[in-house]
């Protein structure tokens, strides 16, 4: 009786959950409230959410629709903010691009996208001309001049305030037919060399930008500083979250200690993302890069585990730390170190080991278990068994652009396999031990060694060449350079560095290189787990 016609899904009880919905709300109900600080900039929500129908009607008449991709190169600045609300607006899929990776790479995921626009900021018009170069056709090139950046070379057809010029204020846009229509395009460094294109969906991003709300116990209002990345992950869902909330958007171009603390004290700053470089950043600042700030400040950080004493220094300081974990396949954090009240009466040192951990499901995340990866069912919780990472739900990509093969494979029966070795303790919480795919995180961002291993391989003198993570206090790892030469050939570790220079992004570069015989299996292979032990004693040795 519960299945007659009459019970049936209508328009009335039926949408598609998307982010699309958030900023008309907020439109509707808070306008006058503070939207954007950005230098001398200042923008209320009704002024943003005119700006981003004007971007979406511009790109409309411009003919980006439906399925189209809209690529961005730009730091967080108000305009990819912009992207991330309007270009959903037309179900064009926005792909905002790591401003840190070379031309080459860039003009790979250009053409492997299939982008129509290119928006780029100034201060990357070099890369964005040798990427546009390589990609051998036309595409539409739109320049942001940012008021508060170094400026830069204009390449494009027009600028992004002349394509909101062209836009309408009132432009009628709707929610995707589908919540599973792609939202957005994000690439991701594996260890093939070439990155792959993580596809989300409507549902996935709406799922985790309430999510963020839940898990975080975000109040309405808050004040956001953007330290982490917006294109990384499109920014873990947080320019989503924050609109939410009516919050205000705090830009940085680039994350300073003065103007960190700038913010603080200046803009009552609550919340804010980063790396554990960014929380070293914060608790190393010099006394005159410092501001008093009253208020109490959270901060949510991912990648390496922090460390205690920095954590300790961050509480002091009125800064409170949430750990999480994810990948770019699951909308950046999908999992979180749920601090428990009993934790706040133990000793710092035991709070911050419990707190190290990576933790457990987000509240809307429906599952991740550590799973043995050959039978598939979940290893005993004793905090010392291993097995791989999984993860079941609504945040979890639709899977990779253009790769059915590596799809198939990373979704193996109903989970979505992260490829890192973890241990589940008895309390249910995870904790990562060892990285099956060799990617090295540096100050947030993944590394391939393959890619660095071919660049330092392409040196006439270099016969083998392996490279591994290697603790760093300032990113938390580096990568360094195991180097076998070829028989009768020379060369300095400074003459290797210096050839990488030239062929890598600079967190991709080694920053130490070793000459050795690199150590094999009886069939051949590179023992990567001796090599990591060998970087470790290095770093311990001095």
């Amino acid at each position: 009786m519960y299945d007659g016609p009459e019970l049936d899904r209508c328009a009335a009880n039926h949408t598609a959950l998307s982010p699309v919905s958030i900023l008309k709300r907020v439109e509707r109900v808070h306008p006058e409230m503070p939207a954007q600080i950005h230098g001398s900039i200042r923008r209320n929500w009704g002024e943003v959410a005119e700006r981003c129908k004007r971007l979406a009607s511009g790109l409309s008449k411009r003919g980006v629709g439906k399925g189209d991709t809209v690529a961005l190169i730009a730091p967080n600045i108000p305009e990819a903010l912009e992207c991330a609300l309007a270009v959903p607006m037309l179900g064009a899929v926005l792909n905002a691009n790591n401003v840190r990776l070379d031309a080459d790479t860039i003009a790979y995921i250009l053409d492997h996208g299939e982008s129509r626009v290119l928006l780029v900021d100034t201060e990357y018009a070099g890369l964005a001309t040798e990427a546009v170069r390589q990609l051998g056709r036309d595409l539409l090139v739109v320049d942001i001049e940012d008021p508060e950046g170094p400026g830069g070379e204009r390449i494009g057809a027009l600028t992004y305030d002349d394509l909101l010029g062209e836009g309408d204020p009132d432009f009628p846009y709707t929610l995707p037919d589908d919540e599973w229509d792609a939202l957005a395009l994000n690439y991701t460094s594996g260890t093939t060399g070439r990155p792959k294109g993580v596809v989300y969906s409507h549902r996935g991003a709406w799922t985790n930008a309430v999510n963020n709300v839940v898990t975080w116990e975000m109040p309405h209002h808050p004040v956001y500083l953007w330290t982490l990345p917006l294109f990384h992950c499109n920014g873990w869902c947080f320019p989503w979250t924050i609109t939410l909330l009516a919050g205000c958007h705090v830009f940085l171009r680039a994350p300073r200690a003065d103007a960190i603390f700038e913010a603080f004290a200046e803009h009552g700053v609550t919340h804010l993302c980063g790396a554990p470089i960014i929380m070293s950043m914060i608790a190393e600042a010099a006394p005159e890069e410092r501001r008093d700030f009253p208020q109490q400040v959270q901060m949510m950080t991912a990648a390496a585990p922090p460390p205690p004493t920095v954590m300790a220094r961050m509480e002091e300081m009125g800064i409170s730390i949430t750990h999480v974990y994810g990948l770019t396949e699951v909308y950046g954090p999908a999992v979180v170190c749920a601090e428990k009240p009993a934790w706040r009466d133990l000793p710092l040192e035991e709070r911050a080991r419990l707190k190290s951990r990576q933790g457990v499901a987000y509240e809307l995340q429906e599952d991740v278990l550590v799973l043995d990866p050959e039978t598939g069912r979940p290893v005993p919780w004793d905090g010392k068994t291993m097995g791989e990472i999984a993860f079941r739900g609504n945040i979890v990509m639709k899977g990779y652009l253009k790769q059915p093969e590596e799809t198939a494979k990373s979704f193996k029966d109903g989970w979505f396999w992260s490829g890192d070795l973890a241990v589940q303790h008895p309390d249910g919480y995870l904790e990562i031990r060892d990285r099956t795919k060799d990617v090295i995180i540096s100050g947030g961002e993944n590394i391939s060694s393959i890619e660095v291993e071919r660049a330092v391989h392409s040196h006439p003198a270099v016969s083998m060449a392996a490279v591994v993570a290697m603790p760093d206090e300032k990113w938390g790892e580096v990568p360094c350079a195991f180097v076998e030469l070829a028989d009768g050939a020379t060369a300095t570790e400074a003459e290797l560095l210096e050839h990488a220079r030239s062929r890598l992004a600079g967190f991709q570069r080694p920053k130490k290189v070793v000459f050795c015989e690199l150590p094999k299996t009886s069939t051949g292979k590179l023992r990567k787990n001796e090599l990591r032990d060998r970087a470790k004693a290095y770093v311990r040795s001095g």
